[in-house]
């Protein structure tokens, strides 16, 4: 069984949490202090613990080191915190998987991130994105390809 990690910002963050909810599977992650969003404060619906800190690069360092890998959904090149969540991931030696969601589709995307999964042994994968404010599409695109992920991957186990 996978695990979701996640930092439970809008957007892609919550579009895998909410698949992982959905599914029935353990998932998590770190948040920053006061439970902040670009939307106000995370529902206590996402089993987030808080950092210390307020600043969303201490909670991505945090979901990168603490997981297996990291799939990193982007619309375009990535930017922002996107972008930041990739540098994390190099700086930090740490598996990654970019797809890039103008360029491949969700069924495509499940495709590839089932075998990176199956790759790198992931039970506890972090799910990092674009902001909803910066791209609409992320939470469903992000909800979708996880919902599959974790249904594909328990028919595997």
């Amino acid at each position: 069984m996978i695990e979701i990690v996640s930092g439970g910002q809008s957007g892609a963050d919550r579009g895998a949490l909410d698949a992982a909810l959905e599914a029935g599977v353990p998932c998590g992650g770190w948040c920053p202090a006061g439970r902040r969003a670009e939307d106000g404060r995370i529902s206590a619906r996402y089993p987030l613990r808080e950092l210390d800190s307020g600043h969303y690069i201490d909670r991505t360092l945090r979901n990168v080191r603490d997981s297996d890998a990291t799939f990193i959904v982007s619309f375009g090149p990535p930017e922002g915190g996107t972008a930041r969540t990739l540098e994390c991931c190099v700086s930090e030696g740490r598996p990654h998987l970019l797809v890039d969601a103008h360029q491949v589709d969700a069924t495509r995307a499940v495709q590839l991130l089932l075998a990176f999964v199956a790759e790198h042994h992931v039970r506890r994968l972090n799910v990092a994105g674009p902001r909803a404010s910066l791209e609409p599409r992320a939470h469903g695109y992000t909800h979708d390809v996880v919902s599959r992920l974790l249904r594909d991957a328990a028919e595997v186990d």
